[in-house]
């Protein structure tokens, strides 16, 4: 994307999260995003498509950064633990990211998708080397539940009910416990210090 679409893609965040609705005027995307309706048309292909772009980009831009992050841990508890810490953290550092999500997680797959690779793969990692405990066919059901937990302790943290080491932490060590983490390397595991994820491009807060 060149600039102008990226500064369109985040407004459009922004917009849709404090807004809901998967649809936005041009004339206030414009204005939110600091350009001319001409900029606009000139750099949205398709203005009734922008949801599910900016849904993709979410999706494909936080798979990317928690794969950066992570990429030099080599316990597949630690992977899970940090994705779900990662992601609530991020709500905390970019509260319109987090209300986008939040609002939209349950009812557009493609943002749920993620949940469906990474933690699922190191879920299998760690059940064929014995480092967790569960039944293979669980695999689908542990990772919803998963995902689901974290787009709960993201709201926790949007409400202002629990702050993001609380709420990451707890997701975190209940889902590892939950796949046969001993109760007290749960914890351990999920109180290491994380780098915050890196920013790409697009969603990088204004």
């Amino acid at each position: 994307m060149n600039t102008a679409a990226l500064r369109i893609h985040h407004a459009a965040l922004r917009l849709f999260a404090e807004n809901g609705g998967t649809t936005v005027a041009v004339s206030e995307l414009a204005r939110e995003a600091g350009l001319s309706r001409g900029t606009i048309y000139n750099n949205l292909a398709d203005p009734n498509g922008l949801f599910t772009s900016v849904c993709q980009t979410v999706a494909e831009e936080f798979g990317d950064s928690i794969g950066q992050a992570t990429r030099r841990m080599q316990d597949p508890a630690e992977r899970i633990s940090a994705a779900i810490r990662l992601c609530v953290r991020r709500v905390h550092e970019d509260p319109h990211w987090g209300r986008f999500i939040a609002r939209y997680a349950m009812l557009e797959p493609t943002l749920g998708s993620f949940w469906g690779k990474m933690p699922a793969e190191e879920l299998r990692r760690g059940l064929i080397s014995g480092r967790f405990d569960f039944h293979r066919d669980q695999i689908a059901s542990i990772t919803a539940s998963a995902g689901g937990a974290t787009f709960g302790a993201m709201t926790l943290v949007l409400d202002g009910y629990r702050t993001w080491r609380q709420a990451g932490t707890d997701t975190a060590e209940i889902i590892l416990r939950g796949i046969g983490i001993d109760r007290a390397e749960a914890r351990d595991i999920t109180q290491q210090e994380l780098d915050p994820l890196p920013r790409m491009t697009v969603f990088d807060a204004a």
